[in-house]
């Protein structure tokens, strides 16, 4: 019972925010990948491509989900093997994916069933188009090169699927 009393605030929504960088170990492989990944020029590329393809922005609706929110999402779909609606289950269940997101507080509101909906991760999806994907691909390349993971004679950047047989 003295657990439940603690916990009440929190549970009840006007707890303290949980800090998610408590619940990932820094040995977690999905924090490792993220602290690798150079999220402001992805996402200063992402935004400077929508702006000029997409230039109306409308003050209606609710906020739109962070752009490095919508790409961590779309790269660890693919990295983990799930579908739209297992990975925005798991930004909302698994602190490792939030970290990956960066969201670094954690506040549960019980109420709301999804942070991000799989369709606007599909939607979001829909507007990478082939030259902003080229342009991302070399971010993450010369990013790579640059930290020492990867040398130029050994990159090769293959962005079409291989036939599997």
């Amino acid at each position: 019972m003295h657990l439940v009393r603690y916990l009440q605030h929190w549970l009840g929504g006007t707890g303290p925010h949980l800090q998610v960088t408590d619940f990932v170990p820094d040995a977690h492989p999905i924090r490792q990948w993220a602290d690798t990944v150079p999220w402001p020029a992805l996402v200063a590329a992402i935004e400077h491509s929508f702006a000029t393809r997409f230039p109306k922005r409308s003050n209606r609706g609710r906020a739109p989900v962070p752009i490095r929110v919508l790409l961590a999402l779309e790269l660890l779909k693919h990295e983990l093997g799930g579908s739209d609606e297992d990975i925005c289950h798991r930004l909302r269940t698994d602190f490792a994916v939030m970290y990956a997101c960066g969201l670094r507080e954690y506040h549960a509101d019980r109420a709301q069933t999804h942070f991000v909906l799989p369709e606007t991760l599909w939607e979001f999806r829909g507007r990478i188009d082939e030259a902003l994907m080229d342009e991302l691909i070399a971010i993450q390349a010369a990013a790579a090169m640059d930290a020492g993971l990867v040398s130029p004679a050994h990159l090769v950047i293959d962005t079409f699927p291989a036939d599997q047989g």
